[in-house]
């Protein structure tokens, strides 16, 4: 696919660069951010013209809806460079689209095509020297919408800001994790609003994954809300989940978010010649698997992370640490979709598009 893009932008270019004094061997995932960002005001019913500046705060009133009631989604995504100096980035069109859904969901207008495609692209053309080449290292990219309109009535913002702000990254998670299976906390429920990328969603979930630390644990999976039977999700990842040679991920529901790498997982692994099952996974089979030795793999899956191996899970006070197969699903599907991802490997499904 190829970028809309647009012409219809204001640049206002910042005066100097601090781009030479960032330790690029040493980043702190989502701590250091790029020398300019993209804004686009939403005012009268309708977005104002986007602009490029420089990345610096900006003032919000007191009574901003986004403070008091939590009109706020966002995305993650990521650009790659190329050993020839090009600059990529991965299934986008599948995050503009999830964008609005979630927008659609908390009464937000969506953005159009135009501003967020075509103004991530010429934000991305003027912070190409931020995306540094090297396997594993990338520029996350992070979009999001706020509710700026003033007032406490509790009723959607008729204001709203854009924004598309930049970080330099590498590697998101490092050591092993171990999780444990939430038996009595939940990340989502039926009819919220779980399967949108809400600032909410994940707020919700740091006191349970405190608690999980606190026990030694790096992860929560989630299960459903109603029964806590049906494994869902892992921390802030889609989680799969391999017994034998099969490949199990629970489908996507108004609780379950619908990943861009997961998605991709599937249809990698599919072509691969893996059995991949979307079903309902339950804790009882998983905990049975793993007493009779056939649960080989658990892993998360995320653009942050893109598959992150799992050792182990605890459930009702019981640990089971899981075997460390030679041939790994988990490791296999990571080289494959890095590669594609930094074009180190043939992209036959078209995921890739260049900036």
């Amino acid at each position: 696919m190829e970028l809309k893009t647009t012409t219809d932008i204001r640049i206002i270019k910042a005066d100097s660069s601090k781009i030479n004094s960032v330790d690029f061997e040493n980043l702190t995932f989502g701590n250091i951010f790029t020398d300019h960002m993209l804004i686009c005001d939403y005012n009268d019913g309708k977005w104002d013209q986007p602009v490029i500046m420089p990345y610096e705060p900006f003032t919000l009133d007191p009574s901003a809806k986004v403070f008091h009631y939590g009109q706020a989604i966002f995305e993650g995504m990521k650009a790659y460079k190329d050993e020839h100096d090009d600059v990529w980035l991965f299934r986008p069109d599948q995050n503009f689209d999830r964008f609005n859904k979630s927008a659609v969901r908390l009464a937000m207008p969506e953005v159009p095509e135009d501003v967020f495609l075509g103004g991530l692209h010429k934000l991305l053309e003027i912070e190409k020297e931020w995306v540094k080449k090297g396997f594993g290292n990338a520029l996350y990219i992070r979009p999001f919408m706020i509710a700026t309109g003033s007032g406490v009535v509790a009723a959607p913002s008729t204001q709203y800001r854009f924004t598309i702000i930049l970080s330099p990254a590498k590697s998101y998670y490092s050591g092993e994790v171990k999780v444990v299976i939430a038996e009595h906390f939940s990340r989502a429920a039926n009819g919220g609003i779980g399967a949108a990328k809400a600032a909410g969603n994940y707020s919700g979930q740091f006191y349970p994954t405190k608690l999980a630390n606190e026990q030694g644990f790096q992860q929560i999976i989630w299960t459903d809300d109603a029964t806590h039977t049906k494994l869902e999700e892992a921390g802030t990842m889609n989680v799969f989940f391999r017994i034998n040679d099969t490949l199990y991920t629970a489908p996507t529901s108004e609780r379950i978010l619908d990943g861009v790498t997961r998605k991709s997982i599937i249809e990698l692994a599919t072509k691969e010649g893996i059995d991949v099952q979307v079903r309902p996974v339950l804790v009882d089979e998983v905990v049975e698997a793993a007493e009779n030795g056939t649960l080989q793999e658990i892993f998360g899956a995320g653009t942050a992370a893109v598959v992150n191996p799992i050792v182990g899970f605890s459930y009702k006070e019981t640990y089971y640490e899981l075997p460390k197969p030679e041939n790994s699903f988990a490791t296999f599907i990571k080289q494959q979709l890095t590669g594609i991802q930094y074009k180190q490997i043939e992209d036959t499904f078209g995921w890739t598009v260049k900036i």
